[in-house]
């Protein structure tokens, strides 16, 4: 059976700020394409194997790292739900804001 792959709002937004910061910050979209093509690696890794990661203190949320980015989740038996892509330099009370709706 085909998982779909849902993006929430906030991770959308999230990953396109970042992504933004990188292409403004280094001049060039280089990197961001390269941490595009881990983000989608990923993805289809939890599509696979969507227990192997970190369960959190949230109801049904598991994590994964990549790099300073951690991916938070959420999976049915037909869906993987990102819910947030969170820069772990960041403030985590935001993030626990965030896994709490």
């Amino acid at each position: 059976m085909a998982v779909r792959i849902i993006w929430t709002n906030t991770a959308v937004n999230q990953r396109r700020k970042i992504l933004n910061y990188w292409n403004k910050r280094n001049k060039s979209k280089t990197y961001s394409r390269k941490l595009v093509l881990e983000i989608t690696q990923r993805i289809n890794f939890l599509i696979n194997n969507p227990e192997i990661y970190i369960k959190t203190n949230f109801p049904d949320v598991r994590t994964s790292t990549l790099g300073h980015y951690n991916i938070f989740y959420k999976t049915t038996p037909t869906e993987l739900i990102v819910i947030a892509f969170w820069d772990n330099r960041r403030n985590p009370k935001v993030l626990s804001k965030i896994l709490k709706k």
